[in-house]
């Protein structure tokens, strides 16, 4: 049903950084925008959140935005939630309590569990290329080192799954659910039959009664409340997933790129199995309808820039800052030199699926070229799985990118001059957001999008160190 003209829709996105709330109309003009920072735990392969922190804060950012609109808050009509979506969690059933940190999607602690396991058997399931950054093994890691995770399973008062339903159970005060795109990260759902695989719970050691129950991305998942007023929270989805549905329905001749903590290129597929080193994924489920993508992952996207920040001991907002100047910097050099980065941070993904590659530059130089050459390795990295693609898939026609490291226009000039396509950028970079606005309003025909084009100019310093940078690669451990 097409959204009257004064309904406006709450989106709500969890990411590596922090927790966002936007607010749009019917049109797709933000009307409202709140944020707060949070917390990452970083410690070697391990990579953890408060669960409790993320609710308070996406619960924070809900009633901030709300505010901001004043009396015309009588008009939402629907609040949606987009996340990480291979972070997982455990949490007591009686009382939603959680037992476990949220294991991020970075987290490689549990790579031994994926050992000796049947991986043709779960990629043929899946649509995945099995490695430890899904949730089976860190699941699996929890029952057998963490105590009360432990109590609570012999007790049968245990739970564990997808961070985003746990999420949305705890804002709602509702059943706590998961969504098919969620799930399906976890290499326990069957992307054929589109539920929980009995044999690949067995495989991992965990009861299908620990599990929530998967239902369609917008059956609904109870409802927020916001001061006064009580919000539907009608969708519950993936951050890159909903990203794809920023600028309107997805077209199957553009490339879709989200440019956050990690970065991912999704092109729109029928049916699964296309390709052997890429990702069969979900887009959207309702209705016995499915949408499928072929994916490419990056790693190391904006965890790159802070891995980069940590290793120099400098703050990372300020990196983020100069960055835009240092690319214009380096670009100008008398010599151009940029050094090439093997781009390992939080293990490489594909096409080489490397979890414990180590990071490292090919020479020494200053932090602006590290940066530089930092940015660089993403967009090689991203221009690898698009040559991927083209083995199965159509050339496409653009590249349509949104999150937080797509306002960098050395980016996505670079991007465009790679892969000799038109990147084009909306004007809000939010792209998760925007999204969920599109779908929660409905997806009419009066969505706005007028995006920034970045047209393909030739750059012969570019390519070459493209070229470089392959032979560099190529050191990597196979």
């Amino acid at each position: 049903m097409k959204a009257a003209d004064n309904s406006l829709w709450l989106a709500l996105d969890q990411g590596g950084h922090g927790s966002r709330a936007l607010v749009f109309d019917a049109a797709g003009r933000k009307r409202a925008e709140a944020a707060e920072a949070v917390q990452t735990c970083r410690k070697g392969d391990r990579v953890e959140l408060d669960a409790d922190e993320l609710v308070r804060s996406l619960q924070t950012v809900a009633e901030a935005a709300c505010a901001q609109l004043g009396d015309e808050s009588r008009h939402l009509q629907g609040a949606g939630l987009a996340t990480q979506r291979s972070n997982i969690l455990c949490w007591r059933h009686s009382d939603g309590k959680p037992l476990s940190p949220v294991l991020s999607w970075q987290d490689r602690r549990a790579e031994k569990w994926l050992a000796g396991l049947d991986h043709q058997a779960i990629r043929e399931k899946t649509g995945l290329v099995p490695n430890p950054h899904y949730g089976a093994s860190k699941m699996a890691w929890c029952l057998e080192n963490l105590p009360e995770v432990q109590q609570a399973n012999e007790q049968e008062d245990l739970r564990m799954g997808p961070m985003a339903g746990y999420l949305a159970g705890r804002l709602s005060g509702s059943d706590i659910l998961s969504d098919p795109v969620s799930a399906s990260r976890t290499l326990l759902w069957n992307i054929h039959d589109g539920d929980w695989d009995p044999a690949l719970c067995q495989m991992f050691g965990i009861s299908e009664k620990h599990l929530p129950l998967c239902v369609d991305s917008d059956h609904g998942f109870g409802s927020l409340i916001l001061g006064t007023h009580r919000i539907p929270l009608n969708i519950l989805t993936g951050d890159a997933a909903a990203a794809l549905f920023a600028s309107g329905q997805p077209q199957p001749e553009t490339a879709y790129i989200v440019l956050g903590t990690g970065a991912f290129v999704q092109r729109l597929v029928e049916h699964p199995g296309a390709h052997p080193r890429l990702l069969d994924s979900i887009l959207w489920q309702s209705k016995g309808q499915r949408m499928l993508t072929l994916e490419g992952t990056v790693n190391g996207a904006g965890s790159a820039f802070s891995w980069l920040a940590d290793t120099h001991k400098v703050d990372e907002n300020t990196l983020f800052e100069n960055l835009p100047q240092w690319l214009e910097d380096v670009q100008q050099a008398p010599i151009h030199q940029t050094p090439l980065f093997l781009n390992a941070v939080s293990g490489i993904g594909s096409p080489f699926w490397q979890a414990h590659a180590q990071s490292r530059f090919d020479r020494q130089a200053t932090l602006p070229e590290q940066a530089v050459a930092v940015l660089e390795s993403v967009v090689f990295l991203l221009w690898l799985n698009m040559q991927q693609m083209a083995e199965v898939l159509p050339a496409p026609r653009s590249i349509r990118v949104s999150g937080g490291l797509s306002h960098l226009d050395g980016l996505c000039r670079k991007l465009a001059a790679l892969s000799s396509l038109p990147v084009q950028r909306d004007q809000e970079s939010e792209g998760s957001a925007r999204g969920l606005g599109f779908l929660l309003s409905g997806g009419g025909s009066g969505w706005q999008s007028e995006p920034t084009v970045f047209e393909p100019e030739v750059d012969q310093a570019l390519t070459q160190r493209w070229q470089n940078w392959l032979r560099f690669v190529s050191w990597a451990p196979e």
